[in-house]
């Protein structure tokens, strides 16, 4: 049995717990997506260093590297609880920042921004494993494509929400709007009907188990090219992300041209999170990725040629392709791993599948450099497209993944 393509959408939303947790999603993401950029803003105004300013996405994205670690405490504890838990450690962790009014205490902004980015390796770890049995199995596909849109949809508006509070009561009111966020989120985690038993004593210790999860991903055939494919594509994407502002160089504009940019990417990924669902059931999920793939490399060649038309329809392309393989490889992950395993697999997927983005991006800074873009994009494109070559070569026909689970999609 297939879910209808046509009727997905209200399917989804009719799902208490879909429907719960996808306000949840729109809350809280809400909250980080203003956060994001104000601090970064809050610490260039407070010293005046670019390099600084730069640490803030840093101190939040170095925990990810710790995931496979982290993601174990999501296999070690009920879900729901431990998900309400780092919601209101949180809530009132940001509260501390009130205290940050001069250069000399920045450390607290860090040190929260890295608990922050830590707090959210757990989270997605224990939020991957609790929509597995939280949300009927016929409606991940779709749910997981809504949950992109509601993410996306908040990147695009949230930050300048959060610019305009800044602007007006500083920084410290852009930290409580975020604790609210977390508070409210945290009353619609609370009313999601799931049964969880007690997790069974693990075996080992705290390394052994992190490991487990490591082998479990290197071992089983169909999630091992889907989560090697989408680390790769997000290399790609980190060196295609340095390149922008010497497109935008290129074209004649200003470095604000990058909002419009962002936007138009944007808005296309809020597209391909609304048709994913039905996709990922006529493709399955090799295709599915190997197409969106294929898509952002082509984009991202296309790039090098310095028109404004251009540039809009490849940001466009980029936001619907880009996403595909990591919808995909989520959703591969919630679905055949076992939900004992489940949590630090997750987390060591994201681990795998987003470290190389923070790699790719550093690179692509001394390569913009050094090299013409003209040569750069296409041959970036070129490699990039190589990278969906071997999903195409033994992917899954839609009847037999129709047959392993009605639906199959996946977070942003």
């Amino acid at each position: 049995m297939t879910t209808s393509p046509a009727w997905a959408l209200p399917r989804v939303l009719r799902d208490r717990n879909a429907a719960l947790y996808l306000a949840g999603v729109v809350v809280s993401g809400f909250g980080t997506s203003a956060l994001w950029l104000v601090s970064g803003v809050w610490v260039k105004d407070l010293t005046g260093s670019d390099g600084l300013a730069a640490l803030c996405m840093l101190a939040m994205w170095a925990p990810t590297l710790a995931g496979p670690l982290l993601g174990t405490l999501a296999d070690r504890t009920r879900r729901k609880p431990l998900l309400i838990g780092a919601n209101l450690l949180l809530a009132a962790l940001l509260l501390t920042l009130f205290t940050v009014d001069s250069p000399d205490r920045l450390w607290l902004l860090f040190a929260v921004l890295f608990v922050y980015g830590a707090a959210g390796v757990v989270h997605d770890a224990a939020e991957s494993a609790l929509v597995a049995s939280a949300v009927p199995a016929p409606l991940l596909g779709d749910f997981n494509g809504l949950r992109m849109t509601a993410s996306e949809g908040m990147k695009l508006l949230a930050p300048l929400a959060g610019a305009g509070v800044y602007a007006a009561y500083g920084g410290a009111s852009v930290a409580l709007l975020d604790s609210v966020t977390f508070v409210l989120a945290t009353g619609l985690y609370a009313c999601l009907r799931v049964r969880e038993s007690r997790p069974e004593q693990p075996k080992g210790g705290w390394r052994a188990q992190t490991a487990e999860g490591a082998r479990f991903l290197w071992t089983h055939p169909g999630l091992r090219p889907l989560v090697l494919a989408g680390g790769t594509t997000m290399l790609c994407a980190g060196l295609n992300g340095a390149m922008l502002y010497a497109v935008i160089d290129g074209l004649g504009h200003a470095p604000a041209y990058a909002g419009v940019l962002y936007a138009v990417q944007g808005a296309g990924s809020v597209v391909i999170g609304l048709l994913s669902g039905p996709a990922l059931r006529r493709l399955g999920e090799r295709r599915f990725a190997a197409y969106g793939i294929a898509l952002t490399a082509v984009a991202a060649g296309l790039r090098a040629i310095p028109s404004d038309a251009v540039a809009l329809a490849c940001g466009a392309a980029s936001g619907v392709g880009l996403p595909c393989v990591l919808i995909a490889a989520l959703t591969a992950v919630q679905r055949e791993t076992p939900d004992a395993l489940l949590g630090r697999t997750a987390a060591t997927a994201n681990t795998l599948v987003f470290t190389p983005n923070v790699i790719g991006l550093a690179a692509g800074a001394a390569l913009v450099e050094l090299l013409d873009l003209r040569l750069v994009l296409p041959v970036l494109g070129l490699v990039w497209l190589l990278t969906a070559l071997p999903l195409l070569q033994s992917a899954a026909s839609p009847s037999r993944t129709a047959t392993r689970s009605p639906s199959d999609a996946n977070p942003a």
